[in-house]
Parts: C-alpha cells; structure tokens; sequence
C-alpha cells in the first residue's frame, strides 16, 4: 500500500499569505511548504509572538507546515560565503522548529563529479557546519536535487558523515538539468531523502549544469535548456517513482511546485487530483 501527503508550495499560488493557505486547504493538500526568506514568514521578519501566531493560524486551518524553504540563493563555493549562510541557515533552523517542522529544504550549489576539484573541499567544509547545527537542533537540511546527479550527491553526502543535511528529491530537476533517471536517484538516496517536490519538465537541451546555476557565466545566445511543465505532462515516469518511493519506505509529502505558468493555481489543484488519481493506479 503506497500512502503519501500531498503538499504545495505556498509561493506557487502567487497570493497573499493567508489566500495561499485557504487555497491549500481548498485543493485538500494535506502540508504546504513556504520560504523563510524574505516575505512574510521570515526567519529574520518573525518575533516571537508573530512565530506563534502563525503555527496557530496553520493548526486552525486543518493544515501543517512540511517544509520551510532556506535557500539564499548562494552556492557554497567560498569559505566567506559559507559563514554567511551558516549564520542566516542557523536562523532558518530556528524558526522551522518554532513552526513545529523539521525540514529546511535548500540548493548549495552544483558538487563536482570529481572529489579533487577544489570546489568540493569547500562545500564539503561549508554542509559540514550546516550538519552539525542541523543536529543541534534536531531539524534536517534537505538539499534539492538536480544540480548534480543522484550518484554524485550521494557520494558527498556520504562523505559528511551525518544527516543533518538529507535530501529534499525533485525528480523535475534531474530530468531537465542532468538528465538523470528520477526512480534510480530514489533508490541511490534512500537514505537521505525527508521531503520531496512534485514537479515534471522536459531537457530541450543538454547544457552543463553549471551555466544553469550561475557557477560559470553561460556563453552569449545559449539556446534554453528546460522546460517545466504541468504534472504528468514531461519526463518523469510519476508511477514508477512513486512506486520507488513506497518501497523504500518514504511516506511523506509530495510538495506540488508551480514556478511558471498563467494560472498556478488551477494547475496545482490539477498536480494534486494527478497525484492521487497516480496513487489511487499504484495501489490497483
């Protein structure tokens, strides 16, 4: 029996805050995610009575809280970038905790297939900070996948010792960017994956991953590379990977990400009916 929680992605909605949330509640998801920087739940905008006001409203509302979203935007490339980000990731920790989730999710940047690049070291040294506050508070640092494939991210995971920093799996990412098989990361993970995004699209063209993610500028009139698309309409093969899902034990959300589109909203509610009609199949 294959058994999943539907999230979204409250940021999706393009709403206000307290829009977004009755939104979620009127697609019957059962979690949503949102960004703790910047906006209105914000590890630096939030006091400590405006934390508990909003796990109130959340309570009230039937719902919960999946993940918080930390991601400032930075690759982990520089020991000075690094602190920053610890000390800000730090605060994003806190807060997840104050709102009663346990999942941070974030990108650190594109990890090198070769472990002698000196990009590696550096990233290696930067999540090992962010493990260790991690476990210090008891809240996972989820790394999306995508930038790198599913081999190479489980090779540095390994490599930290810890699971502080986990995996939050976006099987859209692997297809569009790496062009990796999303139910074979399943399996290569299992270890480490505490959130996923539901989410499809398509390559248009293979570019390296690097240009994608600002590591190295990207050569004048590069063609686009990817494509995201409504669930259930691109690459990933969702019976398989959620099939994949269930047999390693995972039973917990499916957070719908719509960052394009005219109407996220009906597509969303759309994602959400796929994902249970796709599990109501899985589970014959």
């Amino acid at each position: 029996m294959y058994d999943f929680k539907i999230g979204v992605m409250l940021d999706s909605f393009r709403l206000p805050i307290d829009e977004a949330i009755a939104k979620a509640v009127s697609i019957g998801a059962d979690g949503f995610q949102v960004y703790a920087v910047g906006g209105p739940v914000s590890h630096e905008g939030m006091d400590a009575t405006r934390r508990k006001e909003f796990a109130k409203k959340v309570a009230d509302a039937g719902i919960v809280i999946s993940a918080l979203c930390g991601d400032f935007g930075q690759g982990l490339y520089s020991p000075e970038i690094n602190k920053v980000i610890l000390e800000k990731s730090k605060r994003v920790l806190q807060l997840a905790s104050d709102l009663g989730t346990k999942v941070v999710t974030t990108h650190i940047g594109v990890v090198p297939e070769d472990k002698n690049h000196p990009r590696y070291a550096i990233m290696q040294e930067g999540c090992y900070a962010l493990a260790k506050a991690a476990d210090d508070i008891g809240v996972r640092f989820a790394v999306e996948t995508g930038p790198e494939t599913s081999k190479v991210l489980k090779g540095f995971l390994d490599s930290l010792g810890s699971k502080g920093v986990s995996v939050n799996l976006d099987p859209a990412n692997l297809v569009m960017v790496t062009g990796d098989d999303p139910v074979q990361a399943v399996y290569n993970l299992k270890d480490y994956i505490v959130h996923t995004h539901a989410k499809d699209g398509v390559m248009l063209n293979r570019t390296k991953p690097e240009y994608i993610y600002g590591v190295e500028p990207a050569p004048a009139g590069l063609p686009a590379a990817f494509e995201e698309v409504p669930l259930g309409t691109g690459s990933v093969d969702f019976p398989a990977y959620l099939k994949a899902l269930g047999d390693i034990g995972y039973n917990g959300f499916l957070t719908i990400e719509r960052e394009v589109g005219e109407d996220p909203a009906k597509d969303i509610s759309m994602a959400a009916d796929f994902l249970r009609d796709t599990i109501k199949k899985i589970n014959g």
